[in-house]
C-alpha cells in the first residue's frame, strides 16, 4: 500500500467532504424543487431518502477509498477480483468529475459575478422585467462568462496546488465556516420580515394533501444528486482518512452538514419569498432572477443580496475545490505527476474543456442537442446527473456486496474498522437487493421524465 497524504483533523475531513456535497445542488436546486413540490412534505421525504439511500452509498465510497488509498480508478483496479473489469467504470467516474466541472465552473462563475454586480448596485432599483433582462444579457455576454469561469478555475486549482492540508483542508474550513455564519445572518434577517410566518409554515409544517408520487420521486432524486455520489467524489477523501474511526459515523456527519446547508438555505429563501409575494417554485431562475427582486424590495437590499451571493459562491467553490482535488489525485496516483504540475496543467485543460458550456449561451446557442430550448450545459448535466451518478452508485453498491466484486466481507470489515457507530451487518440483504432496485427506479423514472 503506497504512502498517502492525510487530512490533519477529523473536522477537516468532515468539512472537506461536506463541502463537496454542499454546492449548487443544495443551495440552487433544493429551494426551487422544494417550492415546486409542496414545501415541508417534500423536505420530509428528502431527509428520509438521504438516510436510506445516501448513507449506504457514501459508506461504500469511503470504504473503497480508505481500503485502497487511491482515487476511484485506482481503487477499483486494486480492489477488484483478478480477471474482472470493474475498474473500467473507475476511469469513467473520473471522467464524470471532469464533465461535471465543465459546466459547474460556469454556473459557479455566475455566483461570483453576481457578488460583484449586486455589491456595486447594477441590480438595484431594477423592475422585475429589467432584472430578468439583466440575467439574459449577462449569460449571453460570452467574454464576461469566460472571465468569471476562468476565475473559478484558477481559484480552485490554486487552492489545490498549495497542498492537501495547507490548501484544500484549510480553505475548506474557512469557506464552510463562513458559509454557515452567512446563513445564520441571512436566516435571522429573513424570518424577521413582515409576513415571513407564512413562508415558515409552508416550509416546516407538512401538508400531506400536497403529497404526490411525483413529489416523492423528486425528493428521492434530490437526495441522491445533492450528495454527488457515483463518480468517486467521496472516494478520494476516504483515501485520506485514517483507520481510527468507523465510516458510518463519519458519513452521518457529512450528510448532516450537507442536509443542514440545504435546509438552512430554505429558511433564507421561503420566508423572504412569502413576505414579498414571490413564487417560491419559480424554477431554476429563482436564485438569479427571482431573488434579486426580493432583495430590491428589502431595506438594505444591496447588502443582503451581496451577502447571499457571497454565501452561494462559498458553497460552489467548496465543491469546485473538492472535485479538482479528485482530478489532481488521479494524475498523482496514476501518472506520478507532482501536485504543482497537476494543478497548473489542470488550469489550462479545465479552462479549455469548460469553454463549450460558455459558448453554448452565445455563439453555440443554436446547438439544441437534447431538444428545443436546451444547450450544452443541459447535455453535460444530463451525462452526469441522469447517467453517471445513478449508474456509478449502482456499480458501487454491487461492487461492495456480491462475491464477484470486492465483496461484502471486505466492505464491512473496512467500514467498521475503528471506533464509533458500526455499519449494521443485518443490512446485507437491503444493500444487495433493495437498494439496487431503488437506484434503477431513479434511473428509469428520471429518463422517462426527462424525455416525456
Amino acid at each position: 500500500m503506497q504512502e498517502r497524504e492525510q487530512l490533519a483533523t477529523r473536522l477537516g475531513f468532515i468539512l472537506v467532504s461536506a463541502g463537496c456535497a454542499v454546492g449548487l445542488g443544495n443551495v440552487w436546486r433544493f429551494p426551487y424543487i422544494t417550492g415546486r413540490y409542496g414545501g415541508a412534505v417534500f423536505v420530509l421525504f428528502y431527509v428520509l431518502f438521504l438516510m436510506v439511500m445516501g448513507l449506504p452509498i457514501m459508506v461504500c465510497e469511503y470504504a473503497m477509498g480508505r481500503a485502497s488509498r487511491r482515487n476511484l480508478a485506482g481503487a477499483m483496479l486494486s480492489l477488484e477480483p483478478s480477471g474482472t473489469k470493474w475498474h473500467i467504470y473507475g476511469y469513467l467516474g473520473v471522467m464524470g468529475n471532469m464533465i461535471l466541472m465543465m459546466f459547474y465552473t460556469t454556473v459557479a462563475g455566475w455566483g461570483l459575478a453576481y457578488v460583484y454586480h449586486t455589491a456595486v448596485g447594477h441590480l438595484s432599483m431594477l423592475s422585475p422585467e429589467e432584472v430578468e433582462g439583466f440575467f439574459a444579457s449577462f449569460v449571453s455576454n460570452t467574454p464576461q462568462l469566460v472571465l468569471w469561469m476562468a476565475l473559478t478555475v484558477i481559484l480552485g486549482f490554486i487552492v489545490c496546488s498549495i497542498g492537501l492540508q495547507a490548501g484544500v483542508e484549510r480553505v475548506s474550513k474557512v469557506l464552510m465556516s463562513g458559509l454557515f455564519l452567512l446563513l445564520i445572518v441571512l436566516i435571522i434577517r429573513s424570518v424577521t420580515l413582515p409576513g415571513a410566518e407564512k413562508g415558515l409554515a409552508f416550509y416546516l409544517k407538512p401538508d400531506f394533501s400536497k403529497l404526490s408520487w411525483e413529489a416523492v420521486y423528486a425528493a428521492m432524486s434530490q437526495a441522491f444528486f445533492s450528495l454527488s455520489l457515483g463518480i468517486g467524489s467521496m472516494t478520494i477523501f476516504g483515501s485520506y482518512l485514517s483507520k481510527k474511526r468507523a465510516l458510518t459515523g463519519e458519513s452521518v456527519y457529512v450528510i448532516f452538514f450537507g442536509a443542514l446547508s440545504a435546509l438552512m438555505a430554505g429558511l433564507v429563501i421561503f420566508p423572504a419569498c412569502f413576505a414579498f409575494g414571490v413564487d417560491a417554485g419559480a424554477g431554476p431562475g429563482l436564485i438569479f432572477v427571482t431573488l434579486p427582486n426580493v432583495f430590491n424590495s428589502m431595506m438594505g437590499g444591496r447588502l443582503w443580496g451581496t451577502l447571499f451571493f457571497v454565501f452561494l459562491s462559498f458553497a460552489s467553490l467548496t465543491t469546485v475545490i473538492a472535485v479538482f482535488e479528485h482530478l489532481i489525485a488521479f494524475t498523482m496516483d496514476e501518472w506520478k505527476w507532482s501536485r504543482k504540475k497537476a494543478s497548473y496543467i489542470g488550469i489550462v485543460v479545465m479552462f479549455i474543456a469548460s469553454l463549450p458550456c460558455v459558448l453554448g449561451f452565445g455563439p453555440w446557442s443554436g446547438l439544441e442537442i437534447l431538444g428545443e430550448g436546451t444547450n450544452i450545459l443541459d447535455l453535460e448535466d444530463f451525462i452526469v446527473g441522469f447517467n453517471l451518478l445513478p449508474i456509478g452508485s449502482l456499480i458501487f453498491v454491487l461492487f461492495c456486496t456480491p462475491k464477484y466484486g470486492w465483496g461484502w466481507d471486505n466492505f464491512i470489515k473496512e467500514a467498521n474498522t475503528g471506533i464509533g457507530p458500526k455499519f449494521p451487518e443485518g443490512l446485507r440483504g437491503y444493500m444487495t437487493y433493495v437498494l439496487p432496485v431503488i437506484i434503477v427506479t431513479i434511473f428509469v423514472v428520471g429518463y422517462y421524465q426527462f424525455f416525456c
